[in-house]
């Protein structure tokens, strides 16, 4: 293993640790504490020393983050990125992290999230929020009531408006991914639901009943990247990053141009170009889902279908493990699994997870039996503001 830096551009660049946290009620620890649990268990994960690390990503906690995370790990790296554009942060970073290892700028990245939401909120530490403030271009939508919730559901009903999509096909969404997380003793919420079930939930923003909207969690998670000389000394198969892509749209609704189109139509063309593959070629997707209706337009938007056949797209089954179609977020996603905040690296470490054959109960298998070998995972932040999309593959 090399005791300094290797500046030698075009590495190939692998995941070669992954790890979460305790996830879902974790009523005791920090936030803080989450970050360094997910961190410890990644670094395990991958085999390496911590002295490795020259390279870290954080994002939403402290004052100077990732300064402040850091200084609490004990890392003291020499790249830095604490891109923050909300649950796409991850997706972005990853990107910013494979392109810094390939030009020899680091040579492992770690990035790290953790989040006591669920948790501050059971003891009065903070309160939920409506908005995520009033200064600059958001004050001229925030005297009329318009939530983020709400700017989600008003894209939903357009997309219903102009495609037909129905109320049962976002419900889908939701009853697809509780079968998968019904297969991930991780996961949050296990216990099955029907479209039924999500139509007659307590209405929470027109068209959106409560199981159509993620969970609230507690959790962490770590994902370490490193160049392609560090992956003889693993102790997991590599996961290559092959393809990444982001792109931001809008943060004022007037701004945006179709409500039916998520900046991942860019992001993911980006990433699969890069990667030299299609959108067929892809085994799984792991996919934000804050709510059912960014899953359904995300899909299309990443190429999987066609615009406006989303709804028919996750009908029967296709989501699921073992659906005969596209599984799609394997853990339950943030609609049943987990959801502490900015999910985007949670996208990663199960995309990593299916690639290794390492999901036991929810393993995906190709038809002919084998591992998975092309994954896809795609963060979306603030309400459709960004996207990031990346590309894993075992080869």
């Amino acid at each position: 293993m090399p005791t300094t830096p290797r500046n030698r551009a075009g590495r190939r660049v692998a995941v070669v640790g992954i790890a979460l946290s305790d996830c879902g009620r974790v009523d005791e620890a920090t936030p803080y504490a989450l970050h360094a649990q997910a961190a410890r268990r990644a670094l395990a994960d991958s085999g390496l020393g911590r002295e490795v690390i020259d390279g870290f990503g954080s994002a939403g906690l402290g004052t100077l983050a990732p300064v402040e995370v850091a200084e609490y790990l004990g890392l003291r790296p020499r790249w830095v990125d604490s891109t923050a554009v909300g649950g796409a942060t991850w997706e972005v970073m990853a990107g910013h992290a494979a392109d810094a290892i390939a030009a020899g700028h680091a040579n492992a990245v770690l990035l790290v999230y953790g989040s006591t939401a669920r948790a501050d909120i059971k003891a009065r530490r903070r309160t939920s929020n409506l908005s995520f403030g009033a200064r600059g271009p958001l004050q001229f939508e925030v005297p009329y009531g318009h939530t983020l919730i709400a700017k989600y559901a008003m894209a939903a009903r357009r997309h219903m408006h102009e495609y037909g999509t129905t109320l049962e096909q976002l419900a889908e969404v939701a009853v697809q991914a509780r079968a998968n997380a019904a297969l991930n003793p991780e996961a949050m919420f296990r216990e099955p639901i029907t479209v039924d079930d999500v139509l007659s939930g307590p209405m929470i923003a027109d068209p959106f009943t409560k199981l159509h909207c993620c969970i609230r969690s507690d959790g962490g998670c770590a994902v370490l990247l490193a160049a392609e000389e560090y992956v003889p000394d693993t102790v997991k198969a590599p996961v290559w990053v092959l393809g990444t892509g982001e792109h931001v749209s809008h943060t004022t609704m007037s701004e945006w141009e179709d409500f039916t189109v998520s900046p991942a139509a860019v992001s993911g063309r980006l990433a699969f170009e890069r990667a030299g593959v299609a959108p067929a070629d892809v085994d799984l997707a792991q996919i934000y889902d804050a709510f059912t209706y960014m899953t359904l337009v995300t899909l299309e938007d990443l190429g999987f279908c066609t615009k406006g056949e989303g709804g028919a797209f996750v009908e029967k089954g296709r989501l699921t493990v073992g659906g005969g179609g596209l599984p799609v977020n394997t853990d339950g996603g943030g609609l049943s699994a987990c959801h502490p905040g900015m999910r985007g690296l949670f996208l990663l470490v199960e995309a990593v997870r299916q690639l290794r054959g390492e999901a036991d109960g929810r393993q995906v298998r190709r038809a002919d039996g084998s591992l998975p070998e092309l994954a896809v995972a795609s963060g979306t932040g603030g309400w459709f503001c960004s996207s990031g999309t990346v590309v894993l593959g075992r080869g």
